[in-house]
């Protein structure tokens, strides 16, 4: 069995205390470093890599204390640190001494994690204990706390560091039950604490009564969108995905893009037809329309796409791009993009545009008009739409009017 203190870490002397000033990127580089560095390790040597994650989770916070945290960057890159970290300590093949050991270190980090920025760990602790018996004397540490600070005398909001450990580790011991029992003493619905009774009901097979739960947990300020994600995990793998996609679909899969969220649902309901899911999400935003051009175009929908993007406001950049990867392959289409974004420039639309994009939708346009055999039809278009500008500074006519015989 490997032992930290016989490997000399490289990210040991990087995390001392207060090691970073209040940039976050270096912060953030030597997080992944260590990372990184950690992971190499575990590949040769599960147990020397479970003991360089259990030394970094120990020197992370006090480390970066003094880091500005206002862009939330640093969180996300010890958050996703712990992510990565958490399953080679729960993989390595520990005795059952050596596991009790890193468990008490972590535990002793977490307690003095002020900031906080390991408080994600506590969620993990059933799996860091690795067996249902070490979870279950875990658990026993705990829950003597949290049933006294869910009394019915404690109404005084006090919080206990010990509460998603306690519960993490007693689903870890198949004490399912027993958390049921214990949320009943909540004296809130918080959903971080009964996120735990609806894996115990699931994992039960009680999975009508854990969707109910779920829902039941929804209120203000409660991350509907998560809770969403859990019913509609719960309903396919119950193989309803009919009713899966109907209730919560569209809500479970929402990405920072329109193209995304698109391909995300498609994904996940290969049963689903693109069109009909298409449909169902611009019918679900009205007034964005436009915005679901890209996916149109990504599952071959070239009609609905150009309807779309002449319907409401469209990013003229977006249908440039269109027009000039289409070109050949679909020119018809490649002409209807360029003639929709040379539109919406007339009208105004579009981020930081200069004269190089009007020139490239006016290019990209002809070219797919060319191969299309339709170019005169194509310049009479756009000299018509650009003749009729009355936005603005007529940006649009100042730059394609010599080219199109408008001065």
């Amino acid at each position: 069995m490997s032992s930290d203190a016989k490997h000399k870490w490289t990210f040991r002397a990087r995390f001392r205390r207060h090691a970073f000033g209040w940039r976050s990127q270096p912060a953030i580089k030597r997080i992944k470093e260590a990372v990184s560095e950690i992971k190499k390790a575990a590949h040769k040597d599960p147990v020397l890599g479970a003991d360089g994650a259990v030394l970094f989770l120990e020197k992370v916070s006090p480390a970066i204390e003094q880091v500005d945290s206002s862009s939330g960057a640093i969180g996300t890159a010890v958050n996703n640190a712990i992510d990565a970290l958490v399953p080679i300590i729960a993989r390595a093949s520990a005795d059952g001494n050596l596991r009790d050991k890193w468990l008490e270190r972590l535990w002793r980090a977490v307690e003095e994690d002020d900031i906080p920025y390991i408080e994600l760990l506590p969620d993990h602790w059933g799996e860091l204990c690795a067996t249902p018996e070490c979870a279950s004397r875990w658990a026993d540490e705990f829950i003597g706390m949290v049933r006294t600070i869910w009394s019915q005398n404690s109404d005084r909001g006090v919080y206990f560091k010990g509460t998603a450990a306690c519960l993490s580790a007693l689903l870890k011991a198949g004490r399912n039950t027993e958390i049921m029992a214990l949320l009943e003493r909540a004296p809130h619905k918080f959903w971080h604490d009964r996120k735990w009774g609806v894996k115990a009901l699931a994992a039960m097979g009680k999975k009508a009564e854990a969707l109910r739960f779920a829902e039941d947990s929804r209120g203000l300020n409660e991350p509907d969108l998560i809770i969403s994600e859990v019913c509609e995990e719960i309903l396919l793998a119950s193989g309803m995905a009919e009713e899966a996609y109907k209730r919560y679909a569209f809500e479970a899969n929402q990405k920072t893009t329109y193209l995304a969220t698109f391909r995300a649902i498609a994904r996940k309901y290969p049963n689903e037809e693109p069109a009909d899911i298409l449909n169902d999400l611009v019918t679900g935003t009205p007034g964005d329309e436009g915005k679901w051009f890209a996916a149109a175009k990504s599952a071959g929908l070239y009609d609905k796409a150009i309807e779309l993007a002449n319907r409401t406001p469209c990013d003229p950049k977006t249908l440039t791009r269109a027009a000039r990867d289409m070109a050949e392959t679909e020119p018809r289409f490649a002409v209807e993009a360029g003639v929709a974004a040379l539109r919406w420039l007339v009208e105004g639309y579009g981020y930081e545009i200069t004269g190089l994009d009007v020139w490239a939708a006016y290019d990209y346009t002809m070219k797919a008009a060319e191969n299309a055999g339709c170019r005169l039809e194509a310049f009479d278009r756009i000299r018509e739409l650009v003749a009729g500008e009355n936005f603005g500074e007529r940006f649009v006519t100042r730059i394609l009017g010599r080219e199109l015989g408008l001065k």
